[in-house]
């Protein structure tokens, strides 16, 4: 059972998500403006939010962007948008996955279980023994953070989800098909969502695909995470 916010201003939807999610034994509060969210997610403790992107008062990107200036709560946008470089944007804009509408409550119901999955395993406790260090790069399962070279590292949750699977495995070249399992919690998905993601850590780690220090992309065969020669 979780405490999930929608965000939909189309009462018709809104209602049919509330139904179904209640039917599953969730905590279902909802809202149909961004300022609304905002206020919601600011007073109350959330374990998921669906989020549409055409609402009345604030483009859903932007709610997302505020969203994530006040939490870091696993946020999946129902969107009828299907334009890639949009998809990309809202990646980009911290969202944990999407969905295109319509689609059906069982793929929600999978889409929505994935999420929680990472999530709560993200959460979970660690030993101090478990801080990992790549070089100059210092991961801390424990408190969820990451220092390069001494500077801490503003990530997000799928980043540091990634970049900590990645860490515990150094030198290893980890099969796309992995990353999927492991760190977004899915057997099947769009390789753009790995790269997405591999481009966001990499501007943090200063660097970039064509000049890699820290992240080696073998093309056709997955992606690894070693020191600098």
């Amino acid at each position: 059972m979780a405490s999930v916010l929608v965000v939909e201003d189309d009462q018709f939807v809104r209602s049919a998500l509330i139904r179904h999610l209640t039917d599953a034994a969730h905590t279902v509060r909802s809202v149909g403006t961004a300022l609304e969210a905002l206020r919601e997610v600011a007073h109350f403790r959330f374990d998921l939010v669906i989020l549409d992107l055409g609402l009345p008062d604030l483009d859903g990107s932007e709610a997302l962007k505020m969203l994530r200036g006040i939490t870091d709560v696993p946020v999946i946008i129902a969107t009828a948008r299907d334009d890639e470089a949009e998809i990309v944007r809202l990646l980009n804009a911290g969202a944990d996955d999407y969905l295109t509408k319509p689609f059906s409550v069982e793929h929600l119901s999978a889409r929505m279980a994935a999420v929680l999955r990472r999530a709560r395993s993200g959460s979970g406790e660690a030993t101090p023994s478990s801080v990992l260090r790549v070089g100059g790069l210092t991961v801390d399962p424990l408190r969820r953070q990451a220092e390069l070279d001494g500077v801490s590292l503003d990530l997000t949750r799928r980043e540091f989800d990634l970049l900590a699977f990645l860490a515990g495995r150094p030198g290893v070249v980890v099969p796309r098909k992995e990353l999927l399992a492991e760190v977004w919690q899915q057997s099947y998905g769009d390789d753009q969502t790995i790269d997405v993601h591999l481009s966001w850590l990499r501007r943090k780690l200063g660097e970039t695909a064509a000049s890699p220090r820290y992240l080696h992309t073998l093309r056709g065969v997955g992606v690894k995470l070693e020191p600098p020669l």
